[in-house]
């Protein structure tokens, strides 16, 4: 039989990032949380932790948080039906994408959330690496833009978002006034949402252009469209967001024809039970309502 209370370390250390934050999670010292891990290496015969720099899961270790968070979710079905059983609040812990979560995504959960008594804990990533997270057993569900589904989980598709290039007609003036080319894209400052976001180089790869260009780094979808107003790059602006924002006039399609269309997919484990299903029939109601 697993101990649920070594496990439940595991979970704790990988989630908060290091012994001394688990430790105050739980209300135990950092020692002793270190034992318990120990002890569940001892009793598995291998390292289920990787301690340096940052504590990540080892192989055996991914299993077992994949495990940990199937088991957390039969029991949110288990007590939904013997609510005796617990008081708490239940925690889902999600992988999405920065613009789902500045446009439609609050809107989608809020009800769900409200009647389920659920708490999220989100963790924003790109949208197209943000399953490696499910795949390490760190969160329990993804919102991505890979169809490819992670093995023992369901994929659902939800829609799609549309980015367009947008900038202040001012800096295309200045940047791109002789049209675009490819010594246009070599000087004009772009904005990237981070070391993973290959948006811009799609739109580039459209027009013609496999170089290099300038950029900002902006991990903010907010301080994106900020950026773009205050008029010191252009950059991928999904349409929903451009709406909310209301840059009608303020900014402008650099490349008026051109549009990138970023697929969304919704991952979740195949035995988290009635609740997942549910959360699913929400997302895909919410989809057909938000996305294209």
């Amino acid at each position: 039989m697993l101990d649920y209370k070594l496990l439940e370390a595991l979970v704790t250390v990988i989630e908060t990032g290091g012994f001394e934050r688990a430790g105050l999670a739980l209300g135990l010292s950092q020692s002793a949380v270190s034992q318990r891990i120990k002890l569940l290496e001892a009793r598995l015969g291998q390292p289920v932790l990787t301690r340096s720099p940052n504590p990540q899961a080892t192989p055996a270790g991914q299993r077992l948080l994949n495990h940990v968070q199937q088991v957390q979710l039969m029991e949110r079905d288990l007590q939904r039906q013997i609510p005796a059983l617990s008081s708490q609040r239940g925690r889902l812990r999600i992988a999405l994408n920065a613009d789902s979560l500045a446009t439609w995504w609050g809107q989608a959960i809020g009800a769900f959330c409200q009647a389920e008594g659920l708490l999220l804990d989100l963790v924003v990533e790109d949208q197209d690496v943000g399953l490696k997270r499910m795949r390490e057993g760190d969160v329990a569900a993804c919102l991505c833009s890979s169809e490819q589904p992670v093995a023992g989980a369901r994929c659902l598709a939800l829609g799609q978002m549309t980015y367009r290039p947008l900038a202040r007609p001012d800096y295309i003036e200045r940047h791109f006034g002789d049209g675009i080319s490819a010594a246009a894209f070599r000087e004009a400052p772009a904005i990237v949402f981070g070391p993973n976001d290959q948006l811009q180089h799609r739109l580039l790869s459209q027009c013609g252009y496999h170089g290099r260009f300038p950029y900002h780094l902006c991990p903010s979808s907010e301080g994106f469209v900020r950026l773009a107003l205050a008029g010191i790059g252009y950059g991928m602006i999904p349409d929903l967001q451009a709406r909310l924002v209301d840059t009608d006039g303020v900014l402008v399609s650099l490349v008026p024809e051109q549009t990138v269309t970023v697929p969304l997919y919704w991952h979740y484990w195949r035995h988290g039970g009635d609740f997942m299903e549910r959360l699913a029939d929400a997302l895909l109601q919410a989809g057909r309502a938000h996305l294209q």
